[in-house]
């Protein structure tokens, strides 16, 4: 019994993806629930499992294709590995180091080639359809006849003489683009600034570090205490916490602060819903699994959905100061940077403190410069007296 292969719902606005990678070929024993092929949107790369076990039949869209949700990517028949094996194997495959992707092989069974006299340049000494193409339209020796040698060509410059390498953007690289120019040619993006002491934060966290550590499983960052002082702030401010939807101002009544993480695959920004309700330790907690999932490619589209404002560290880069971009369609992002100790004037005193810059950026659309400033101060009050937090004053 054949059994297809279908692309998975991918979920609010994402509306295709593309064939990232098969992890079998045509002929290949497949067990239900093993990762089949990959897909990438322009917010998560997906894996779609096995719906059977059984023989992988036929491929049906090649690497590199793109598909709506509820296409056919291939189809599996059911049954006794071995007894279908016999019956769907191709020939004879090439060696393990020459595996060929379908595409490749179909192209090469159409030249009647031999993959063992194609050079390979793929990865774990694969062959490529670029070293089947390059191989086929090699002249023949028997038909060349010898020419005059060309003129000289003046030297390519270095960095162009086999310095380079073209790779094609991914899914999300492409879509973080565009996201990015939308929200520069969409927005009226105005950034303002601010700093913050951070002696009180540092001195709590010392103070309690091990404690906190030892009773909640999980270490004490500076994220829990801005994403609380947003919070504060959002709630005085509900403006920062809005969006435009044609001619309307969509004010949220909730707080699901976006935190931005780097990912093997690019920034991304997962989202921790109804932050408000969470107390320091769920914060940490989870930023801490968003970010365990953002590095090993696992985020889910929902932990991406829904955000409506979004902190930003480039603080942990080294960044000293920066003007974050607005991540659509919120209105407003919060830039982090590097703590830095620098000379303060402390009451007609010069003392030295650890001091960070913080950056807003917001939609001036939504948010009057009055706002945005009064929201950068709130946030600093509470950072730089965090008891404030405790007291929600």
């Amino acid at each position: 019994m054949s059994v297809e292969i279908k692309v998975p719902t991918l979920g609010e606005s994402v509306t295709e993806a593309t064939v990232a990678q098969w992890f079998k070929d045509a002929g290949e024993a497949i067990s239900a629930g093993e990762t089949l092929v990959e897909l990438e949107t322009d917010k998560v790369t997906l894996e779609v499992p096995a719906p059977a076990s059984g023989i992988l039949s036929e491929i049906r869209v090649d690497v590199g294709a793109n598909v709506e949700a509820g296409a056919t990517l291939g189809t599996i028949e059911e049954g006794a590995a071995s007894e279908v094996a016999v019956a769907l194997a191709p020939a004879e495959a090439p060696p393990a180091d020459r595996r060929m992707a379908p595409a490749v092989r179909k192209l090469v069974a159409e030249h009647d080639l031999d993959p063992a006299a194609i050079p390979a340049t793929g990865k774990d000494g694969r062959v490529t359809k670029g070293d089947v193409l390059k191989f086929i339209e090699r002249p023949d020796p028997a038909e060349s006849a010898p020419e005059p040698p060309p003129p000289p060509v003046p030297a390519r410059p270095r960095a162009e003489a086999g310095r380079e390498e073209r790779v094609r953007m991914t899914r999300l690289r492409q879509r973080i683009a565009e996201r990015l120019k939308e929200a520069q040619h969409t927005a009226a993006i105005l950034t303002t600034f601010n700093e913050a002491d951070m002696s009180e934060v540092m001195a709590l966290r010392k103070q309690y570090r091990e404690s906190f550590e030892k009773k909640h499983g999980v270490r004490l960052g500076f994220m829990s205490f801005f994403v609380r002082a947003v919070i504060t702030a959002l709630k005085e401010l509900p403006a920062v916490n809005a969006e435009i939807d044609g001619a309307d101002i969509v004010y949220k009544n909730y707080y699901n602060i976006g935190v931005a993480v780097g990912s093997p695959q690019g920034l991304v920004v997962p989202v921790l819903r109804d932050a408000d309700t969470m107390g320091f330790a769920g914060i940490e907690s989870a930023i801490r699994e968003l970010a365990l999932k953002a590095r090993d490619g696992k985020l889910a589209l929902d932990d991406l959905m829904g955000g409506t404002f979004t902190i930003t560290n480039g603080g942990i880069y080294g960044s000293l100061l920066s003007t974050p971009i607005l991540n659509p369609p919120q209105s407003g992002i919060l830039g982090m940077h590097k703590i830095q100790e620098r000379a303060m004037v402390i009451d007609g005193k010069v003392e030295v403190r650890p001091m960070m810059y913080l950056a807003l950026s917001y939609d001036h659309r939504v948010i009057d410069g009055r706002e945005a400033v009064t929201f950068l101060v709130r946030v600093k009050e509470c950072i730089e007296d965090p008891q404030r937090l405790l007291l929600d004053v």
